[in-house]
């Protein structure tokens, strides 16, 4: 991945769709990606830190970066804020590495907007049945919150055939390698469109 300027990918899927484990195996195996870095209002948890985790800022600092416009989305759960930073999403994209949003859809329609020519890809389970297992297996949460989080998916599961990408992660290392070959031959073609126009232009001059 070469390229000067990096590509922005956006991740999105349902919870229990493994999205976490998909980022953090695509970063250890393969060089040149960002993950971008959340600002949140919330306190740290235990072992979270500033930077790498979240941007952890206070209520004034997020809403003058709000009023700066410094978010390329921005959403408010119970008491919190959550944003994503534009100067650090760009910075890195400019540093011509490839950056990886992890959003929900909502925001991902938001960003997508923003940035046209970003990557789009929603992670799923290969079935309902499969997602309701690993929710479950989780063991972390109550039923009645699996069964909001199942009809969250649904909800979600309507936007899917806006993404670019639908990937099924149903084996991780499979799963990884397809992401990564997607954002590459997304390169390979910016790049032959890039080489193409220069060529054109070229030869209308002369």
């Amino acid at each position: 991945m070469n390229d000067a300027t990096g590509i922005l990918v956006i991740v999105s899927g349902f919870s229990g769709a493994g999205k976490g484990t998909l980022m953090h195996e695509l970063l250890s195996r393969y060089e040149g990606y960002a993950l971008s870095v959340s600002a949140t209002t919330r306190r740290p948890r235990e072992g979270e830190v500033d930077g790498r985790d979240y941007f952890f800022l206070d209520r004034e600092e997020f809403e003058h970066m709000i009023s700066e416009h410094a978010f390329i989305e921005y959403a408010r759960y119970v008491e919190n804020y959550y944003g994503t930073p534009r100067k650090y999403v760009e910075d890195q994209l400019a540093s011509g590495r490839d950056v990886i949003l992890e959003i929900e859809v909502q925001g991902a329609m938001i960003v997508k907007r923003q940035y046209p020519d970003a990557i789009t890809v929603f992670v799923t389970p290969p079935s309902a049945a499969e997602l309701r297992r690993r929710l479950e297996e989780r063991r972390t949460e109550s039923a009645e919150v699996i069964a909001g989080r199942l009809k969250r998916a649904g909800e979600e599961a309507e936007l899917m055939n806006k993404y670019d990408y639908l990937l099924i992660n149903d084996d991780l290392q499979e799963s990884t390698k397809k992401l990564h070959d997607i954002i590459a031959n997304a390169h390979a073609r910016m790049s032959a469109n890039e080489e193409f126009v220069a060529r054109i232009q070229k030869e209308l001059r002369t």
